[in-house]
């Protein structure tokens, strides 16, 4: 189990490796069509999405709730 002091960085940790899974599977559809090899290049594509889009979903989360928090008004 996790302390829960590290549970936003597992937020991101889930968030970004789900998000990127499916952006580059749309995107490698897109790309290539569904047929040979299409499973591979989406694998091939989505680690390093992966790798980039977690450190970055880290640094912008805590923008993002901050314009969220100006957009919205209290209960």
């Amino acid at each position: 189990m996790i302390p829960a002091r590290y549970a936003h960085i597992a937020f991101g940790f889930v968030l970004s490796g789900m998000m990127s899974f499916l952006v580059s599977g749309i995107s490698t559809f897109l790309a290539i069509g569904l047929g040979v090899g299409f499973l591979g290049n989406w694998i091939g594509a989505w680690l390093p999405s992966w790798a980039v889009a977690f450190p970055v979903v880290l640094f912008v989360a805590p923008l993002a709730r901050r314009l969220v928090g100006m957009m919205t008004a209290p209960d």
